[in-house]
C-alpha cells in the first residue's frame, strides 16, 4: 500500500500541492484527474521520489518512502512519462532493455531478453523490435515506452506502475489498449496510478479516482462517486451531463456548452 498523508510542496510562495491525503492498495487502479496546473505531476514526482518530499508523509508497505533508496525503487516502481526523450539511436528493442537495466551488472540474461520479447507483445510493439526509435510516430514511441516501463517491473512482486497521461499522442485504439494493458496488470496485483484527461476511461477503469483542483484534493472516492457532475463543474468549470451507457456499468460524461456568448468572441473577416 502507498499512504498519503497531509502532503504539501510549494515552489517560492506557490502552493503546487497542499494538505493532499490519500491511500492505494496493491492491485488497485487509481485515476488521478484535474485541470491543467492542478497538481497532477508534481504529485505523481513526488510518489516516485524524483522530488524530495518537503512536508508531509508518503509510505510504502508502512515504510517511509525516503528510507527506499533510488536503485531499490528502480525495481519496484517504474514510470511512464509524459516526455521521454531519447538522444541516441537506439532501436526499438534496446529502449525497452534499459527497463532492464536495475535487474542486471553488464550483460542482460536469458530471463531478461525473454521478458523484453514479452513485454514488446504485450504493447503491440514486437513487430517494430529492429526500427530505430526516432523513426516511429509519436504514438508508436509511446507505447514502446510503456513496453519499457512493464518490463522494468514484469516479475516484481508488489510494484507499482505511474503513468503520467499515458494516452498522449495516441489515437482511440490504442488509448483503450494502453488503459486495458494497465488495467490488467492491476488485476494481477500490481499497483496503478495513471494521471488521465479522459474522464470517460477514468470512470470506466479506475476502482478509485482522485480529483484535484488548484492542489488540494476536490475528491477521493469510488469513480462514479467522485466524478459527479457537482465535483467536475468544480474542478473543471465545465457543467456536464452524465448519461448511462447502454451497455457498460458506469455512466458516461457528456460535456455541455458553457453560457457564453461566444459569437463576439469569433473574428468577421471582410470580402
Amino acid at each position: 500500500m502507498i499512504k498519503v498523508q497531509n502532503l504539501t510542496f510549494q515552489i517560492g510562495k506557490k502552493y503546487l500541492l497542499k494538505e493532499v491525503s490519500f491511500e492505494v492498495k496493491q492491485g488497485e487502479f487509481l485515476a488521478i484527474i484535474g485541470a491543467n496546473g492542478a497538481g497532477k505531476s508534481t504529485l505523481l514526482k513526488l510518489l516516485s521520489k524524483e522530488l524530495p518530499l518537503q512536508d508531509g508523509a508518503i509510505t510504502w508497505e508502512g515504510k517511509p518512502l525516503a528510507h527506499y533508496s533510488l536503485e531499490n525503487l528502480a525495481k519496484k516502481r517504474a514510470v511512464l512519462s509524459q516526455q521521454n526523450s531519447v538522444s541516441l539511436g537506439f532501436s526499438v528493442k534496446e529502449i525497452v532493455m534499459i527497463g532492464r537495466y536495475p535487474h542486471f551488472h553488464f550483460k542482460p540474461t536469458y530471463k531478461d531478453e525473454q521478458i523484453v520479447q514479452e513485454a514488446l507483445q504485450k504493447t503491440v510493439v514486437k513487430h517494430l523490435e529492429n526500427r530505430i526509435y526516432h523513426t516511429l510516430s509519436g504514438g508508436e514511441q509511446q507505447r514502446v515506452q510503456l513496453a519499457r516501463a512493464l518490463a522494468q517491473i514484469w516479475e516484481s512482486k508488489q510494484a507499482w506502475l505511474f503513468l503520467d497521461e499515458p494516452t498522449t499522442g495516441l489515437d482511440l485504439l490504442h488509448q483503450q489498449e494502453i488503459i486495458e494493458i494497465a488495467k490488467d496488470f492491476a488485476g494481477k496485483g500490481y499497483g496503478i496510478i495513471a494521471i488521465l484527461h479522459d474522464l470517460n476511461l477514468a470512470m470506466q477503469y479506475a476502482d478509485k479516482v482522485l480529483m484535484l483542483k488548484n492542489g488540494h484534493v476536490a475528491a477521493f472516492d469510488l469513480p462514479e462517486r467522485a466524478m459527479t457532475c457537482e465535483n467536475i463543474h468544480q474542478v473543471f468549470d465545465l457543467p456536464v451531463k452524465l448519461i448511462q451507457h447502454p451497455d457498460l456499468q458506469c455512466p458516461m460524461i457528456v460535456p455541455c456548452a458553457k453560457q457564453k456568448n461566444w459569437a463576439k468572441t469569433i473574428p468577421t473577416f471582410s470580402h
